[in-house]
Formats: C-alpha cells, sequence, structure tokens
C-alpha cells in the first residue's frame, strides 16, 4: 500500500538525521515545535519537528517497518555495516533493508517510546551482533565493532531520555531496554565483570566503573529536571548499582560503588529540586547502603542546614530527613551533633520524645518553633 508524498518526505527528513547521527554516534536533542514553526528545524545536534510531520514520518516507518517482517532475510538479518551480505533475488540488497529498520525503528520509538514490537526487534539485533561478535574466540577488530554498535544503541537511548520529549522521560520501555544495553557493553569489555574488580594494585578497573555510574547519573538526573517524580529513571540507576554490586568479587568494592561522590552528585541536585521525592528516596538508598557514617552524617548536615537557611517546609525534604534518622547507625544523636548547628535546635526535642507530632511533622514543627524564635530575636535586636 502506497503512502502520500508528504509522508514519504517527512520520513526521509528525519532518516537523514538518524543515519548521520550513527555515523558520528551523537546525542541528539529533540523537542516537538508548535504548529506555526517547522516543520522540521535543525541547528547542529538540535532538532525541532512539528507533530504532524512526525506522524507522516512514523506512517511510512510503520509501513516500512512491518512489510520488512514479511522478508525474513530483511527483519532478523544482524550484520554488521562492514561485512558484505548476500543479496536476495528479490527485493533490495539486504544492508539497505538493515539501515531501512534501523530508521524505521528509531522513527517509531521516537513517536510512540512504547512500542514493543520495535523495541524487540533492536534488542534481537543487538543479540544477534553479540552472539556473532563476542565469543570468546572473536578478535579485537569484531569485539571493538559489536562495542561500537552498543555504544550507538546507548547514545540513541541518551538522545530519547534526555530530550525535552512528552513520554519519552519516564519511559519504562526505554530505560529496561538502556539497562540491557548497558549490561551487554560490560559484559563484552569486560568478559563478566569479574576482571574489572580484581586489580588491587592500581583499582584501574573500579575507577573506569565510577566514572561510568557517574555519567549514567548525569543521564538520569537531567532526565528528572525535564520529568518531576521520575521513578523509572532513579530507578533504572537503582538496578545498575545492583547489578554492579552482584558483579564485585569484593564487598568494599561493592562498597565504593555508592560511596561520597555519588551519593554528593545526587545530593546536589535533590538540593537543586527540594520538592523531587523521587530523588530524596533515591538518596535515602544510598545512604542505606553506605558504609561510611561520616558520609551519612555529613549528607544529614547539608539537608539540614539548607533546610534552615531556607525556611523550607516540604514534606518530601523533611520526609527524608526523618527516615535517614533512622537508618541504623543514625538514630541517635552524639553529645559532638547536640551542639552543632543546625542539629542543636533539634536535639533537646529529639532526646526528650517532647510533643505530639510524629514523623516528618514533628521536624517541621520543630523548625518552625526555630524559625519564630530567630526572627522574635532579630526584631528585638533591630528594635
Amino acid at each position: 500500500m502506497s503512502t502520500p508524498p508528504d509522508n514519504d518526505a517527512a520520513y526521509h527528513d528525519l532518516a537523514r538525521i538518524f543515519s548521520a547521527r550513527r555515523q558520528d554516534n551523537r546525542v541528539l536533542e529533540i523537542e516537538i515545535l508548535p504548529p506555526g514553526l517547522g516543520p522540521l528545524l535543525q541547528d547542529g545536534d538540535s532538532i525541532g519537528i512539528t507533530k504532524k510531520h512526525l506522524v507522516q514520518a512514523f506512517v511510512t516507518a510503520r509501513r516500512i517497518f512491518f512489510d520488512a517482517s514479511h522478508r525474513t532475510s530483511g527483519f532478523h538479518d544482524a550484520c554488521d555495516y562492514e561485512t558484505p551480505c548476500e543479496t536476495p533475488r528479490n527485493g533490495p540488497p539486504v544492508p539497505k533493508q538493515r539501515d531501512d529498520l534501523l530508521n524505521a525503528t528509531e522513527i517509531i520509538l521516537l513517536f510512540d517510546c512504547e512500542h514493543l514490537t520495535a523495541c524487540n526487534w533492536r534488542k534481537k539485533r543487538l543479540n544477534a551482533l553479540i552472539q556473532r561478535h563476542g565469543s570468546a574466540g572473536a578478535g579485537h577488530t569484531s569485539r571493538e565493532m559489536l562495542i561500537r554498535e552498543l555504544d550507538t544503541e546507548l547514545s540513541l537511548m541518551t538522545t530519547y531520555l534526555c530530550s525535552p520529549l512528552h513520554r519519552h522521560t519516564k519511559s519504562p520501555t526505554l530505560w529496561n531496554h538502556r539497562l540491557l544495553v548497558l549490561t551487554r557493553v560490560l559484559d563484552v569489555r569486560n568478559k563478566g565483570l569479574a576482571g574489572t574488580f580484581s586489580q588491587p594494585e592500581d583499582n584501574k578497573g573500579l575507577v573506569l566503573v565510577q566514572e561510568m555510574i557517574k555519567k549514567e547519573l548525569s543521564v538520569v538526573l537531567r532526565s528528572g529536571e525535564l520529568h518531576p517524580r521520575n521513578y523509572y529513571a532513579f530507578n533504572y540507576v537503582r538496578q545498575l548499582l545492583e547489578f554492579l554490586s552482584e558483579t564485585c568479587e569484593d564487598t568494599k568494592d561493592a562498597a565504593a560503588l555508592r560511596g561520597g561522590s555519588t551519593v554528593h552528585l545526587v545530593l546536589d541536585w535533590c538540593l537543586a529540586h527540594p520538592s523531587d521525592v523521587s530523588g530524596w528516596m533515591f538518596t535515602l538508598y544510598l545512604l542505606e547502603t553506605v558504609r561510611d557514617e561520616q558520609i551519612r552524617t555529613d549528607s544529614l548536615d547539608r539537608v539540614l542546614r539548607f533546610a534552615v537557611d531556607v525556611g523550607w517546609e516540604g514534606e518530601s525534604l523533611w520526609t527524608f530527613v526523618d527516615l535517614a534518622t533512622k537508618i541504623p547507625g543514625e538514630g541517635t544523636l552524639t553529645k559532638d551533633q547536640q551542639c552543632r548547628p543546625p542539629w542543636d535546635m533539634f536535639a533537646e526535642p529529639l532526646l526528650s520524645d517532647a510533643g505530639q507530632e510524629r514523623g516528618w511533622k514533628a521536624w517541621l514543627g520543630r523548625a518552625r518553633a526555630a524559625w519564630i524564635a530567630g526572627h522574635m530575636s532579630d526584631n528585638r535586636v533591630d528594635g
């Protein structure tokens, strides 16, 4: 069945952009334009497209994708770009079919991030590439080619997850796909990750993994900015940390993955977005698993000092404070903490269990009392 010329033109516009992106492994920033602009604008890696133009491209992409499902050689082929493929008797060459399928699925996912059929085709393609190039006997060039393909898939997910699109930043399908691709990258690079943490002399492998976690956190935090309360994003990095911890031979290395630098980075984001409960709950998860009590104490100090200084009354922050003080090892205030601001204003009622309020409201009530007392004191001084 043929499609209108406008649909084909819209498809080729986007197919050209996605093909060029794959060649350079670039991350694009795509947003939907209002009807008065467009239909397609491009400034470097920034792409703007109207909803109408995207729908037109999707119609053609969907037709190409499902037409290929009837041609087994094209739909299931997983040859890489450099390997010559046998040309079928009827129909276009396999490399052409493969490029069309790659472009089609990327456009389909741009329009509908929960399109499981398109996403599953990309999973099957990557699995076929891994079986072909990721075996123990594969040469260095073949393995590098496979890693390049996997990295290109990761940059595509970054394009979707970090673009100001309505649904993509909070898509469970895209986050699950990213987790699968990243674990495949780690498996291919490190042969099961056992060797990554077995370098006691320089810990080079551990440093590389920590850098990777920071990179993934930057993607998660950007998605959290675009879509508040993004539980899917924070759950992704939680699953990633669990996966990496299970592959560590040394429990100290597993604890180091959630160390001070990771907590500090996430806490910076939370203090910049204090009403976002998803960020606070992920920070709580990190503090529950970190071994260094000094990191916990310093983190709580920062949060309390921020709340006291700005007069923050939001429930999310104070719920975090209440739950964080109940972590084993943090429930009792030391004498040093009782004397130190900002703990000093909370120490006496905490130790005496005074008042009827419990939970986050009790913490907020103590803070309000301290703010009122401080405000009255300032007025007396000014008078």
